[in-house]
């Protein structure tokens, strides 16, 4: 389907609204993307340098401390435990046919991620592989793709994205992903079955990137929430497998994959174990507990401070790792996501020397939002501020740094009265919304709104334009598959002296005016009668006084 553009009416004159500085969002995007900063990872050196940096902006732009509480005042931070682990050396990986082992290279064919579920030494033997279709439980659907087939000791091997995602049609929304399509919701699932591993077979399409995202988001440092019981969503090995790697596989137990695919995409299906093959792993893992940190600021609000509207971003990015075709191990993360925190200081700077909203503003940004969403999952788990009385979360990850364009999109396009707001602002501006180009990504389960959107609370995040004033659609769309083939997850997203930051600024004027005007209203967005976020929302409705 077609993404389907609003077309506004003709605009009347843009409403007032501050005037971002193109200079100074350079400026920050480039210090926090400079290789001082060393890709900004989760407990390193990285972050300590983040941090100070980020609090001594918002300081400068008038922001107060937003964090957690101490004796009575407010920090600039909330602390977030992570489980943190990591494979020391390389890890031994094999696979054998009919008794023949072969050698397999982390990174190459295969990318094994570093054990979550508690394990200090991974030693599997031999152990029988099972091609498992999507990987999907699905009971609303009556979609079951493990057909009681008994997984222990065994690693499943699944497909990435939804059944429907070829066709665009069927029992999972078409072309658009659901959870059940993301790679987070595949290990968890495998770990119910109690299988000893996953490998989850990379497709660029139905992925949305390429191995080398793959690659480098998987080989280096992992990180978790610390957990209860990590084995109940994590089997003890993880990993992707690539296309051809796993075709060679089927193909040695007499298996045709594109066949076994077809059959995947059915209901009828059942798992097929692969005869004579089996895979072994050996490696340690460093494991420890660390304390990484959300950095939080705040404006008070004159009239209702208990009620409080969220701009997000993430700070952190993938660190050092994995060396490119230049030798460069670097990962600077300077769209994704130092646009982001370069934006969160300039609307904090425009809330503080602007009239004081009367709701309070928070400026929150997160931390290890590469990881899987883990700091605002944690925040959004044990919120600083009830989100009973959040009023919406407006979420900022990889903004355009270059010029402006005609229109904006935003990730997923789930029904909800503050996307209906956002829309009404961008008109404001002249600026069409296009629902997402590319549901079938599953961009709305990939950013940090998605851990408030599942409680209930209202949350948008924000993407740039493809119909660029300068080149058109053609020069957008060209520029954005530039970016996720040669940039995303790679060294090569370092910040450019070319980049004018002219439509990041406009852009920021239209969130700036609907956090604004939330903030000074009574309203509460809420989601539409059939969200599946609307009964966690309504169930809180006594808490703001709602009827």
């Amino acid at each position: 389907m077609p993404a389907i553009a609003a077309k506004p009416a003709k605009a009347p004159k843009a409403p007032k609204a501050p005037t971002f500085d193109t200079k100074r969002l350079s400026e920050e995007v480039k210090v926090l993307s400079s290789d001082e900063f060393e890709g900004r990872g989760p407990a390193t050196a990285g972050e300590t340098k983040t941090i100070d940096y980020v609090v001594a902006q918002l300081k400068a732009a008038g922001v107060q401390p937003g964090g957690e509480l101490k004796d009575g005042k407010r920090l600039w931070t909330q602390p977030v435990p992570l489980l943190r682990a990591e494979i020391a050396g390389t890890p031994s990986l094999s696979v054998s046919v009919k008794k023949k082992a072969r050698a397999l290279t982390q990174g190459n064919e295969i990318a094994v991620r570093a054990a979550l579920d508690g394990s200090t030494n991974v030693a599997i033997k031999n152990a029988p592989l099972v091609f498992a279709g999507y990987g999907i439980t699905a009971p609303e659907r009556q979609w079951d793709d493990f057909k009681n087939v008994d997984l222990k000791g065994k690693i499943a091997i699944v497909l990435i994205n939804d059944p429907d995602f070829e066709s665009g049609q069927g029992d999972f929304g078409g072309k658009a992903m659901t959870y059940y399509g993301r790679w987070t919701y595949k290990f968890e699932e495998a770990a119910r079955r109690g299988a000893v591993g996953l490998l989850i077979v990379h497709e660029t399409d139905p992925a949305s990137y390429g191995w080398a995202t793959v690659k480098n988001s998987n080989t280096n440092t992992m990180f978790d929430v610390v957990r209860d019981k990590p084995g109940a969503s994590h089997p003890t090995m993880e990993g992707w497998i690539q296309r051809d790697f796993a075709v060679s596989l089927l193909k040695s137990a007499g298996l045709d994959f594109d066949k076994l695919k077809k059959q995947a995409q059915t209901r009828e299906f059942k798992p097929v174990t692969l005869k004579n093959v089996t895979l072994s792993a050996n490696y340690v893992v460093d494991s420890a507990v660390i304390t990484s940190q959300n950095i939080v600021g705040r404006i008070e609000g004159s009239k209702k401070p208990d009620e409080t509207v969220i701009y997000s971003a993430h700070w952190d990015h993938l660190g050092v790792g994995q060396p490119d075709a230049k030798g460069d191990k670097i990962y600077n993360g300077a769209v994704d996501n130092a646009t982001g925190t370069a934006a969160l200081i300039e609307i904090g700077r425009a809330f503080a020397k602007g009239k004081k909203p009367q709701r309070s503003v928070v400026l929150l940004n997160v931390t290890a939002e590469e990881k899987g969403l883990l700091g605002s999952e944690y925040y959004s788990a044990r919120p600083l501020y009830p989100l009973s009385k959040t009023v919406a979360v407006i979420n900022m990850d990889a903004l355009d740094p270059t010029g402006p364009s005609r229109d904006f999109t935003t990730s997923g396009s789930a029904k909800q009265e503050l996307l209906d707001e956002l829309i009404a602002t961008g008109q404001r501006w002249n600026l069409n919304y296009v629902t997402d180009p590319k549901p079938e990504a599953g961009h709305f389960f990939r950013s940090d709104h998605f851990p408030f959107a599942k409680r209930g609370v209202p949350a948008v995040s924000f993407g740039s334009g493809e119909d660029k004033i300068d080149g058109g659609q053609a020069a957008g769309k060209a520029e954005q598959e530039a970016y996720t083939r040669d940039r995303y997850h790679q060294p090569a997203d370092q910040w450019e002296s070319t980049w004018t930051f002219t439509g990041m600024a406009r852009d920021l004027q239209v969130l700036y005016t609907l956090g604004n005007d939330l903030a000074n209203s009574n309203r509460w967005p809420n989601w539409s009668q059939d969200s599946e976020f609307r009964a966690a929302r309504d169930a809180s409705a006594a808490e703001r006084g709602a009827k």
